[in-house]
């Protein structure tokens, strides 16, 4: 996880939304992605799509890891179920709480480490981008 909360202060740095993703075949990061909404002007470059584009073809995603900083949206939870990954370890599950079930409906392990730090990332963000914030969540 602490991979995925680099990646999230490293969208932050570039003035863009902290949420940060990686993926783990093997017990190797095989992808790393952030929210890349603001820097790359894409309404999809969500952390977990950036962080799958950036694994690229790994032979197959069977065994594999999704981490994330904040429960994955309904989009980003259906390219988990797309191609096969079994389990989703998140940082904070407030956000999009309701995929959790969606998530586990489809047969992913869904561990919810509710790490201070994520909530209190998202928290800050928030606060001082209430706008961003929404537009990023569909919220406008």
């Amino acid at each position: 996880m602490s991979a995925a909360i680099e990646q999230a202060q490293i969208g932050l740095s570039e003035g863009g939304i902290p949420i940060g993703s990686v993926l783990v075949k093997d017990q190797l990061i095989v992808g790393r992605g952030r929210n890349r909404r603001v820097q790359d002007r894409d309404p999809v470059a969500h952390a977990e799509i950036d962080c799958l584009r950036n694994a690229g073809r790994i032979g197959g995603y069977r065994g594999a890891t999704l981490y994330s900083t904040l429960t994955p949206c309904f989009m980003c939870a259906g390219a988990a179920i797309q191609f096969g990954i079994r389990k989703v370890v998140i940082g904070d599950i407030e956000t999009y709480a309701d995929t959790l079930d969606f998530l586990k409906a489809h047969g992913i392990e869904v561990v919810a480490l509710k790490l201070t730090e994520c909530q209190q990332m998202l928290a800050d963000f928030a606060a001082n981008n209430p706008d961003l914030w929404k537009e990023d969540k569909g919220d406008l």
